[in-house]
């Protein structure tokens, strides 16, 4: 049956034969040398909507597996089976509803090999596959590689054509996924407490200004296209002129994170009905004489103001998806973030504009929406938190610890759901003579919450929550200890751990003190580059460095060195110093090793971390934001096993 079924599999596609089909490119390259052992990487490149298929697969007379035939040579020998990356399993139809298991995008297959000659040779490779799509099969193709292995390889240990992790900050970033997080971004920019009051405003002034629907329309799409130009300038503006490092400088600044607590705090007092919230007049006055001079500016000049107004909330939104987009390695990826959040931001204002009279069935004040504003209020006082944490992580003022951060967190989620349960009531509350189901509901997940942050005092995890509480090892002390049960450690205490490391390891804080004590012991380098603000790198460390194994390489088997691009300390004024990529000067441990990170790196996104061997030069391909444990423990034995010449 399954011998028939691959028959009618291939049998319903020969329809597709009619045209000569390429869907997948080859290519083999040497990617390490290291004295005589040597690793070919044998690479596919699949078009969208094809696959091809594992090596190994768990059914008899199933599809074709991939497989790789080296012509014998007295030339060099194999070492071990050919690797392949985790493919994709899923149960096939074709195949009598069996598991198969394949490849889509561009696999990499890799075969150790140990030249017997040092001279220069050749190394043939016939490379047999079959590959499908949800509608056909093309018939198994055998095609042949070939590498050319230079002389002389054996003396100095190099890493060629080295792939660079997805600088997205999120594994696989695309430009539609940049546009789609800019879109989210957009919408969620709309629930905040100085964007959502601009409605009823905006809708105001063009039904002054419109005296017709069409000219309603018009007006609408031109205030709406008006705040797509102001975002996406900024974008631009922002990667072209502050430079690679603005965006980490603006994340720790102190002011900038300083100026954000203070104002997500006054809006949510404002939530909570202490006030309310308008444009000063001089500025509605201002937007009046220049819509009078001229219906195009007084249009741009509004979509102008709502960009200011609302920046001290969508500064956050904007910084975070600005952060992740710009690392793309060009300008386009903010413009295409900011266009995605403009677009979002821009649409209600113009559907609304276009027919304000959708707002009747808004209701005005009190009611739900008033129980939404206050839930919103509670909410913005704990992202304020945040903010505040960002500058005491910066500065190392030590005050809010992670016990502090979730303390406060734990009474204002408290305090939330007693609201939600009817407990609290505050000024613009209606009056309520029961709770309601859905204020229940509600209730119960937000307590659930608060039992789950409890905890957390005494040093648990809290992964649901990674990125927002300060590090684990950011805390008064005595919850450190236990973070790692169950880890041994090979090292001593091998420098002035001023800052802590992440689960009680050792480590560095200084590049070079690192890589010499890094030869001293004969271990190679693990370079992690991160940041007090970046939320991804608390991720990483609390998702994926907490697994035991990833702790014990760490731990027993690299030298760990940390550099944090945004430390505000002070570098001695005869250490201060012009980059020579940035034109900037250097003034703090932070800008010191963002630009060495810029420089060197080409990138300067976080997290980003570098296996290096004595002499500093890559052990592996560098690896970014990836949450997949297993990933991360093969990206770490790959730069073992490389540093020990190709010894397991």
């Amino acid at each position: 049956m399954k011998v028939l079924g691959l028959l009618l599999f291939l049998l319903v596609s020969i329809s597709g034969f009619s045209q000569v089909l390429q869907p997948v490119k080859w290519k083999a390259e040497v990617v390490y040398t290291a004295g005589d052992t040597l690793a070919l990487e044998l690479e596919a490149s699949i078009d969208a909507g094809w696959h091809i298929y594992s090596q190994k697969q768990l059914i008899d007379n199933g599809p074709v597996a991939t497989s790789f035939l080296f012509t014998p040579s007295g030339n060099y020998k194999l070492v071990g089976e050919t690797l392949e990356g985790k493919p994709i399993s899923k149960l096939e139809p074709a195949f009598n509803n069996s598991r198969v298991t394949y490849f889509e995008g561009t696999p990499v297959f890799s075969q150790k090999i140990i030249r017997t000659t040092p001279g220069e040779f050749k190394i043939t490779i016939e490379a047999t596959y079959m590959v499908c799509s949800d509608e056909m099969c093309l018939p198994p193709e055998t095609i042949e590689l070939n590498v050319i292995i230079p002389e002389n390889t054996n003396a100095q240990l190099t890493v060629a054509n080295e792939k660079q992790p997805d600088n997205s900050g999120t594994s696989g970033m695309t430009n539609w996924a940049i546009f789609f997080a800019g879109f989210i971004g957009g919408l969620l920019a709309l629930l905040t407490p100085c964007v959502f009051p601009m409605i009823p405003l905006t809708v105001s002034f063009f039904t002054k200004q419109s005296k017709t629907r069409a000219k309603g329309i018009r007006n609408a799409l031109i205030y709406a296209a008006s705040i797509i130009v102001i975002y996406v300038s900024l974008g631009l503006a922002i990667t072209l002129i502050l430079g690679p490092d603005a965006l980490n400088a603006m994340a720790s600044n102190g002011i900038v994170n300083l100026t954000f607590f203070f104002i997500f705090v006054v809006f949510a007092i404002s939530f909570f009905g202490g006030f309310e919230i308008r444009l000063p007049n001089k500025w509605l006055n201002a937007s009046d004489r220049a819509s009078d001079k001229g219906g195009l500016i007084g249009i741009f000049f509004m979509a102008f103001t709502l960009s200011l107004v609302s920046f001290s909330c969508t500064g956050p939104i904007i910084g975070s998806l600005l952060v992740q987009a710009a690392v793309i390695g060009d300008v386009t990826g903010p413009a295409i973030g900011m266009f995605g959040f403009a677009l979002a931001l821009a649409m209600p204002f113009a559907l609304f504009a276009a027919f304000p009279g959708w707002l009747n069935s808004l209701p005005k004040s009190g009611g739900w929406l008033n129980s939404v504003k206050v839930v919103l209020g509670f909410i913005e006082l704990a992202l304020a938190m945040k903010f505040l944490s960002s500058v005491d992580l910066a500065y190392h003022w030590g005050f809010l610890t992670r016990e502090v951060f979730i303390a406060f967190w734990i009474v204002i989620f408290s305090l939330l759901g007693f609201y939600l349960l009817g407990k609290l009531r505050f000024p613009h509350d209606s009056e309520q003579k029961h709770t309601s189901i859905s204020g229940l509901l509600f209730g119960i997940l937000v307590f659930s919450f608060v039992v789950y942050l409890i905890p957390g005092m005494w040093g648990a995890p809290l992964k649901l929550i990674s990125g927002f509480p300060p590090p684990a090892f950011y805390t008064e002390g005595w919850s450190s200890q236990i973070s790692n049960p169950g880890v041994s450690q090979s090292n001593t205490v091998i420098a002035d751990n001023e800052f802590h490391c992440p689960h009680n390891l050792n480590c560095f804080h200084d590049y070079e003190e690192g890589m010499a004590y890094a030869k001293e012991v004969n271990k190679p380098v693990i370079l992690d580059f991160t940041g007090w603000s970046c939320v991804n790198c608390r991720k990483m460390e609390d998702n994926v460095w907490s697994d035991k194994t990833v702790l014990n390489l760490l731990s027993n088997e690299y030298i760990l060195i940390s550099l944090y691009v945004d430390d505000k300390t002070k570098l001695p004024e005869s250490e201060q110093y012009i980059s020579p990529t940035t034109g900037k000067k250097i003034k703090t441990i932070g800008n010191k090793w963002s630009d060495f990170q810029t420089t060197k790196y080409k990138t300067n996104s976080q997290p980003y971390y570098v296996l290096l061997n004595h002499s500093g030069q890559q052990l592996a391909p560098v690896k970014g934001y990836d949450t997949s444990i297993e990933g991360y423990v093969e990206f770490l034995k790959l730069g073992l096993y490389k540093f020990n010449g190709g010894k397991s």
